[in-house]
């Protein structure tokens, strides 16, 4: 076995490269050809039934606008029953014929059974899964009081994710639907201060990744890597410092209206804003660029206003 890895070492480098050379081009062309035809044959959701988890803000709440536009039927899950009523109340308003509201937590597997449950009974059908709920923690890792206390945050934005979808499965199958999962661009850049965070949309993109195999071509997945959204998740102490015009960020309601265009194409990863799929590029072709880069903007900017007690 030694010996048939040794001779791979060897071989795969320059194969690899020569069949770059020699076929690349050939795969962007088929892929501009499949991107035309992506973009002349957009899904029409009217009268479609979409689960949208952590719906009550920011990402979640305006991509409930967007399909309501478009006249599908919503099942809308976050914690926050009040707020939850003002989207259904503004999802109706903009023209979507039915939505429900389905209160819990997602970090709760009893739960994430009961949304898919109810929405079954309610729609008898369920085309569109998108697991959009997360929390965010901005803080050095050696700063967690104790470290269970990270607990939440894989309880949420993975478990969260993990359990809703496994429930979701079999009934996504017999409509040929979609599964969308809202990971983030710190799922691929090793940004400090969000080490957790970071771990927990890695896991995700992970799992979705293998589960694209695993379920194709019944079931669509469309993996979501945003990256800085003006949205509830940022952390106060870094609006403190940057404000909510931070040059870098982007309004919630443009970034939901990119992915859902991109949904609707059926695109297979959605960066946005788009320029950020450049700097997944470079880390993976010179990693220790994006450290180095990383490591001066912490130090320059970030560690003098997180300062460890």
């Amino acid at each position: 076995m030694d010996m048939l890895n040794t001779i791979l070492n060897l071989l795969i480098p320059p194969l690899t490269i020569i069949f770059l050379f020699l076929f690349y081009p050939f795969y962007l062309l088929i892929k501009l050809v499949i991107c035309l035809h992506k973009h002349l044959r957009f899904e029409n959701v009217a009268g479609k039934v979409v689960l949208i988890t952590g719906a009550s803000s920011g990402i979640g709440e305006h991509l409930a606008y967007e399909y309501a536009k478009k006249g599908a039927y919503l099942a809308l899950v976050a914690r926050r029953k009040d707020r939850l009523q003002i989207v259904a109340e503004t999802s109706r308003q903009l023209g979507s014929g039915d939505v429900i509201i389905i209160p819990g937590d997602v970090a709760k597997v009893e739960d994430c059974k009961k949304f898919i449950d109810e929405t079954i009974h309610h729609f008898g059908k369920l085309d569109h899964l998108i697991n959009n709920a997360g929390v965010s923690k901005t803080v050095h890792f050696e700063d967690f009081i104790q470290i269970q206390d990270a607990n939440i945050i894989m309880d949420i934005n993975f478990w969260g994710s993990t359990y809703i979808t496994y429930f979701a499965i079999p009934h996504l199958r017999k409509s040929k639907g979609k599964i969308i999962v809202i990971t983030s661009g710190a799922a691929n850049i090793p940004l400090p201060l969000t080490s957790i965070y970071s771990a927990s949309k890695a896991a995700l993109l992970g799992l979705f990744e293998t589960l694209r195999v695993e379920l194709s071509p019944e079931i669509k997945i469309t993996i979501v890597l945003p990256g800085v959204i003006s949205t509830d998740m940022t952390t106060h102490q870094f609006m403190d410092k940057y404000g909510s015009d931070f040059i870098l960020s982007e309004s919630v309601s443009k970034c939901a209206k990119a992915i859902f265009k991109g949904i609707g194409r059926g695109e297979t990863y959605i960066e946005e804003p788009c320029w950020i799929k450049w700097m997944f590029l470079v880390k993976y072709v010179c990693p220790e660029i994006v450290d180095y880069a990383l490591n001066y903007l912490y130090v320059r900017y970030l560690k003098p206003y997180f300062k460890r007690d």
